[in-house]
């Protein structure tokens, strides 16, 4: 095999990608991973014990998150910024290494611990040699290694990479916990212990989606005391005449800075994919030129930038490999990466748009208006929680009789119009929370309301998973119940390994009866499978008619 990859929904044959990603990742890219990946763990190993020793820092920390971060599908393919990573992650294990060691002896007298080899490899030379090193370090590197715990190592570094994204969003505003980081050590560290048991890499998985929760509070505290709490907004999804830029991804501050540095010049702003929920920010629709969304979900790129006559800045994924039609005007930043794409370093503390700004002025724009229709987005915990009484009242008139969350991460694989039937078929009593760029399959859609109340109700980003959380314990509170005794269905689609850290969030609260699609995770074996089913009723999709009979009887 030149690479062995299966983090993502759509791995080759449902199996793994074993000579190119299906992403458009290269192999070499792949192993630059896996050694970064190495490196992590061996900074862990360290970390973990220095935990123990009243050894931390926030430095370290932040930068396990944003390497991790790196390694998400759709993020970084660019090899240069990989091999910078591995040496600078050295650099960190090296440090850390000297200070526990020093810290232990002094308690314990010598030391005399076990090192595995993540802790001592010293990566040295080019990119040429790393390649070569990276050999017997990624997840296929032990062949023997029985199957159930491969495959529970990986669900937990995946889970810790899909937490790794939201630790890096809040610590860019300010935001950081001592349980989010400690853990980072604890989960990659736990993945070179030799002596772990099944069950007990089970527990640490709910312990990362424990963990996953937390970080996703205190991500959702960073945006509303920067940008304000969530309020229900109509977003244009018209084109207007003039110069645009368009930003995709997550990062909410990077969108910010843009639309403080394209002020007063002509520039209208769209966002695209994930950035959607922007527009229901008060500190950030404020901005008059943040004029609308751009576009659908991440997939639909290629087609939709081809030759596109403005700029295109990618703040986290979903990047695909950009056709030659709009090379020149895309651009990149914090770890998002592409070899050959302009990218925007942070430097002196502040990012500089101003290659951007200058290639949409020159490139000048739409050449005329293009009128679309407006939609809702806006309806996190804060606003529904707000009219809880309201939906409360409707549900004992028997007006609203379900609720179901149909959401995730969207994909190119067929099968994903499973959750446009799912929402259209839904009753009329029904009111459905969508979230993530899974929304793009039927967020244009109208499904009208129930007294006032609309029935399609868009939470937000990926990680607002945590409003959609705190809208079903509210439910569960007001009705004195359990969430799995709430007349609440959850039909997620999973691609990448954000959805991994929410699936392990959701079994940590114990929610049960999930039905996950389109296709199941190709790194969970038979066993695991069965555990997940035992514990939690998880259940693959089949087809929108036959579930949604199941979901109503």
């Amino acid at each position: 095999m030149e690479m062995f990859c299966y983090q993502c929904e759509q791995t080759a044959g449902g199996k793994g990608c074993v000579k190119v990603g299906v992403c458009g990742k290269q192999p070499d890219t792949a192993n630059l991973q896996d050694l970064l990946i190495y490196l992590l763990k061996g900074i862990a190993f360290y970390g973990n014990i220095g935990r123990k020793l009243g050894i931390k820092d926030e430095e370290i920390d932040h930068f396990i998150a944003y390497s991790m971060f790196s390694t998400l599908t759709n993020v970084n393919f660019d090899n240069e910024r990989f091999v910078g990573l591995i040496f600078k992650a050295d650099e960190y294990k090296e440090k850390l290494k000297e200070i526990v060691k020093r810290e232990y002896e002094k308690k314990n007298g010598k030391w005399d611990v076990k090192e595995p080899e993540a802790a001592l490899y010293r990566p040295n030379g080019g990119e040429k040699e790393l390649l070569e090193q990276s050999k017997g370090k990624g997840i296929m590197a032990d062949e023997t290694l029985d199957m159930d715990i491969r495959a529970l190592r990986e669900m937990l570094i995946y889970g810790l990479k899909g937490m790794a994204a939201y630790a890096h969003h809040a610590y860019i505003l300010g935001k950081k916990d001592e349980e989010v980081n400690a853990f980072f050590h604890t989960g990659l560290a736990a993945t070179l212990d030799d002596s772990l048991t099944v069950n007990d890499l089970v527990k640490l998985c709910l312990e990362c989606g424990r963990a996953n929760y937390r970080c996703m509070e205190i991500l959702n505290e960073g945006h509303k005391e920067h940008f304000g709490t969530p309020q229900p907004t109509e977003v244009d999804l018209s084109l207007n005449k003039g110069p645009f830029i368009v930003v995709s991804g997550h990062d909410l501050h990077d969108l910010e800075e843009l639309l403080k540095q394209t002020e007063g010049k002509g520039i209208n702003i769209y966002t695209h994919g994930e950035m959607l929920p922007a527009h229901g920010y008060p500190g950030l629709k404020k901005y008059k030129h943040l004029v609308g969304n751009f576009g659908s979900a991440w997939q639909n790129q290629q087609s939709e930038f081809d030759n596109l006559p403005g700029g295109i800045l990618f703040t986290t994924n979903c990047l695909m490999p950009p056709k030659d039609s709009y090379k020149d005007r895309l651009f990149t930043t914090s770890m998002v990466g592409y070899s050959g794409i302009q990218h925007i370093e942070v430097k002196n503390g502040k990012k500089d748009f101003t290659p951007l700004i200058n290639k949409a002025l020159e490139l000048g724009g739409f050449k005329e208006d293009k009128p679309d229709k407006k939609i809702m987005v806006g309806f996190g915990h804060d606003a529904v929680i707000g009219i809880a009484d309201k939906v409360i009242d409707l549900i004992k008139q028997g007006k609203i009789k379900r609720f179901m969350l149909i959401g995730g991460c969207d994909g190119a694989k067929p099968g994903r119009n499973y959750y446009t039937e799912m929402a259209q078929k839904a009753p009329m009593d029904t009111i459905i929370l969508t979230l993530a760029c899974g929304k793009y399959r039927f967020n244009k859609l109208d499904f009208g309301d129930i007294d006032g109340i609309p029935r399609l109700l868009d939470v937000g980003q990926c990680n607002d998973s945590y409003s959609a959380i705190r809208i079903a314990l509210a439910l569960a509170d007001a009705f004195k119940c359990g969430v799995n005794d709430l007349p609440l269905s959850l039909v997620l689609s999973w691609y990448e390994q954000k959805a991994v850290a929410i699936l392990l969030t959701l079994l940590h609260l114990g929610i049960k009866n999930i039905r996950l699609g389109p296709t199941l995770p190709a790194f969970i074996t038979p066993n695991i499978l069965q555990v997940l089913i035992d514990n939690y009723n998880i259940m693959p999709i089949s087809n929108a008619e036959h579930d949604l009979q199941e979901i109503l009887s």
